[in-house]
């Protein structure tokens, strides 16, 4: 099967220059804030209400894009430090990483979290409960631009990717579009629409955390590793070493939530 010809650019004004990728951030995040608006009715009376979700809107972005890219940086091309210690600053070259910018927005959550003084983990889970939207969008962004493709197989679903060679690839990208994207979404709106779950702040964050790093483990099995770093021990990329502590964190977050008593949940 062979990749459909879709144009990285989506739209030119003059010398300014449109991309799928840089509308596929902004639309995720500007439908995960609408989406974040209408949780705050399910979360009512409680904290964080709508202000709070608007106020804290650019601080995600922050988080998102500062994380995304000193931790693309750091994990995936580290010897840029010192070859170029300005290349933390240089997003419009490309290069951000997931996990560098979940990083970035937990920062981002107890910083604002405190600084208000609401629930960590009512913030949390409804930043939780939108950020599959931006994913999923984020995902086929990167299959339009032709990247971060999979590992060659003779799969029915294989395609030639342009700068893959000209042997067949898993479309990884669309593989976690779909599980890290779709299905993380459907399971999480299901969920926070039961009072039950709302009850226990911290469920939601804690399973997103659980499925998004366990996806993204499995995932990394039909994804090409980068090409600079390679397979560590000949078997687990960069990708499933990051997930692993991310697993952790959303294991302890879930315990944490399991363990609080309805009856108990202190209004905010």
């Amino acid at each position: 099967m062979l990749f459909p010809e879709i144009d990285p650019v989506a739209f030119s004004l003059g010398p300014v220059v449109i991309r799928w990728y840089a509308l596929a951030y902004i639309a995720g995040i500007l439908l995960g804030w609408v989406y974040g608006l209408y949780l705050t009715r399910l979360n009512a009376p409680h904290r964080p209400t709508r202000i709070d979700i608007d106020d804290f809107l650019p601080w995600s972005v922050l988080g998102i894009i500062a994380g995304g890219r000193i931790g693309y940086v750091l994990f995936y091309q580290p010897a840029l430090i010192l070859h170029d210690p300005l290349s933390f600053f240089k997003i419009w070259e490309g290069g951000m990483s997931f996990h560098g910018g979940a990083t970035g927005v937990i920062l981002a959550l107890i910083f604002y979290a405190r600084h208000e003084a609401i629930s960590l983990l009512r913030l949390s889970d409804i930043f939780c409960a939108a950020c599959p939207i931006g994913i999923g969008l984020g995902r086929l962004a990167n299959f339009i631009n032709g990247e971060l493709f999979g590992r060659v197989t003779s799969s029915p679903l294989g395609m030639v990717f342009p700068r893959g060679g000209d042997q067949p690839r898993h479309p990884s990208q669309l593989y976690e579009a779909v599980l890290e994207g779709l299905v993380i979404f459907v399971i999480l709106f299901v969920l926070v629409h039961r009072q039950t779950i709302r009850a226990r702040p911290g469920m939601i964050t804690g399973l997103f955390l659980m499925l998004y790093a366990g996806f993204r483990i499995f995932v990394e099995f039909f994804r090409e590793p980068d090409f600079h770093l390679g397979l560590f021990l000949g078997a687990v990329s960069m990708g499933q070493i990051l997930s692993v502590p991310l697993f952790i964190l959303g294991a302890g977050v879930m315990f944490y939530a399991l363990r609080q008593s309805h009856g108990h949940v202190a209004p905010r």
